[in-house]
């Protein structure tokens, strides 16, 4: 990284102005009205996590019984950045062109996704954003790739749908997307188009993919997808991480680009 020193990485601190000023924004609620006493707890509890010389630079009342404030900080924690290990989906990052490129020379044919919002959920745009030919922020989703069948399903299809859906397209894939956390809601949603999976003898068939705004890879492969995509996913993520992750069940190697 240009600029960035061995000993910055291995104590790496927000920057504000200057490096390792650790300056940090933050803004909470709490539940108290505005004014002197609210001021002064906001800055204890901010200063009670460890930040130093705090600065309430907004507080606004939010009802009679709410104030919101913004206070500026500098963080005292560091963390080790050239240590870290994140686990993640791994693949090449490729565009809609080399994706389509890749799955016409190694497979010969379409590669099947079919997707949806399963149980309850009636949040589509996730799914929308990743399966949908407009896709989202200028990257086109799965229904413009020439070498990929994307069958969205749409929202609040029970697991037991999708995975017969899955079936009778003969898919390759299954992407869930899902929105709705409270209660954990989606853990038991997924863990149940898992097991429905499993019980028609599709999962080692299939790749069993997961994508929302709270969902990391860790609980993805914990409730037993294959994999799992966070904020920050396009289409050309998932569909560069499926074709490459068959090949690699196919005993293939990703070819060498020029």
């Amino acid at each position: 990284m240009i600029g960035i020193r061995k000993a910055d990485l291995e104590r790496l601190k927000p920057y504000g102005d200057t490096m390792d000023d650790g300056k940090t924004q933050l803004s909470f609620s709490l539940p108290v009205p505005a004014g002197p006493e609210a001021a002064e707890a906001a800055k204890r509890l901010v200063l009670a996590h460890g930040f130093a010389d705090p600065m309430m630079v907004r507080m606004e009342a939010m009802g009679p019984t709410m104030s919101f404030f913004v206070f500026y900080g500098a963080m005292q924690q560091t963390i080790d950045y050239k240590n870290l290990v994140v686990p993640k989906a791994e693949f090449e990052a490729l565009d809609m062109h080399q994706i389509d490129d890749l799955i016409e020379a190694q497979f010969g044919r379409r590669l099947v996704v079919v997707g949806a919002c399963p149980g309850t959920d009636a949040h589509t745009v996730g799914i929308d954003a990743i399966m949908n030919m407009k896709g989202y922020n200028g990257h086109y989703g799965l229904e413009r790739y020439k070498m990929v069948k994307a069958v969205n399903m749409g929202a609040q299809i029970p697991p037991e749908a999708l995975v017969a859906r899955a079936i009778a397209e003969n898919a390759d894939a299954i992407l869930a997307s899902v929105v709705v956390t409270q209660k954990d809601l989606h853990i038991t949603t997924l863990t149940e188009l898992v097991e429905v999976m499993e019980a028609e003898g599709v999962r080692d068939r299939m790749l069993a993919i997961v994508g929302g705004p709270r969902m990391t890879y860790d609980l993805a492969t914990e409730l037993g997808f294959d994999a799992g995509f966070g904020p920050g996913s396009y289409a050309e993520d998932v569909a560069a991480y499926v074709a490459q992750e068959l090949l690699r069940r196919q005993g293939k190697a990703m070819p060498v680009r020029a």
